[in-house]
């Protein structure tokens, strides 16, 4: 019986840290699922052995998360500001990223595996595009200052997805690692 509760903690480990990197790609808190999977694993996880992920592990890997979000919200109020965006075209970019991406996944692209982590990249993106352009439409800017913004929104929002992502490949590769050393 301790052998199967063992597997089954390892693959929901295994499985909670796929999705938690497939749910960064979109715009959602996917590193903090494999934070909290990991906190899960080490509290009723294997105690001793090979398996095992010590509550060391565990901190490091929130600090990771914690890098990963503020990276990306870094580069998200970098790419907005940068080119004069006001706060409403933050807001609004940061709410279009997150319906584009959405859209993304579920149009997805015709490329196997990766198709939909690439189709929700880019579909956050022009989401930002879109919603960094709105806003400052809506507040009366000139076609092409709009533009600019959300143009900068969009490269705000690959890099910051990029840096998140990156911190998500970190801590799932630390929780591979540190189930086998």
């Amino acid at each position: 019986m301790h052998q199967i509760f063992t597997i089954f903690s390892v693959v929901s480990l295994l499985a909670s840290a796929a999705t938690g990197w497939t749910l960064t790609l979109i715009g959602m808190p996917g590193n903090w699922l494999m934070v909290c999977a990991a906190a899960i694993y080490a509290w009723i996880g294997p105690n001793s052995g090979i398996l095992q992920i010590g509550w060391p592990a565990v901190l490091f890997l929130a600090a990771l998360a914690a890098v990963g979000e503020l990276a990306e919200l870094a580069t998200s109020v970098w790419g907005a500001r940068r080119a004069g965006g006001s706060r409403r075209a933050a807001i609004f970019s940061l709410f279009g990223s997150m319906g584009g991406a959405v859209v993304g996944v579920m149009l997805g692209l015709p490329i196997p595996l990766l198709g939909p982590p690439i189709a929700a990249l880019l579909g956050g993106a022009l989401g930002a595009l879109i919603g960094a352009a709105a806003a400052e439409h809506s507040l009366g800017e000139a076609p092409g200052q709009s533009l600019r913004v959300g143009h900068a929104a969009f490269w705000g929002r690959i890099l910051g997805t990029g840096a998140k992502t990156l911190a998500g490949t970190a801590i799932a590769a630390t929780l591979i690692v540190g189930m086998i050393f």
